[in-house]
């Protein structure tokens, strides 16, 4: 791998991030992630917080209902095994465009309890070496 990208203006780490960013904008259109949200959904209701009526989706966790705006899909096996660190772009790009049986919605407060304990183990992972 190359230590400068973008004539020697970016870091192997900016470079990294460009990409995931990319790769996380094209994932948004992933049939999989709407055919998750969709047998997530729940039906439209009033949104506590709006009195608006919005289509609401249980959380494969705490089996609460949300709103579009406070929930997320979320990878099962996560895209990088915190266990075991970035490999290399391939194994990203196939786990990040998985098929639906990896897939789930969460709500803001669980996606983000999964992904604390995730970057726990990555941290450990990392402090051990």
């Amino acid at each position: 791998m190359r230590d400068k990208y973008n004539n020697n203006e970016w870091t192997v780490s900016r470079f990294n991030s460009f990409i995931k960013g990319a790769l996380r904008n094209a994932s948004i259109k992933w049939p999989p992630k709407w055919k998750t949200l969709k047998a997530a959904s729940v039906g439209k209701k009033i949104n506590w917080r709006t009195s608006r009526l919005a289509e609401h989706y249980k959380c494969n966790s705490c089996n609460k209902e949300f709103p579009a705006k406070e929930v997320q899909v979320d990878h099962i096996q996560p895209i990088i095994d915190p266990a075991k660190g970035f490999v290399n772009w391939d194994v990203v790009i196939e786990n990040m465009f998985c098929e639906q049986e990896n897939l789930q919605v969460l709500c803001l407060t669980c996606h983000k309890a999964k992904t604390l304990a995730e970057r726990a183990i990555s941290k450990g992972i990392k402090d051990n070496e």
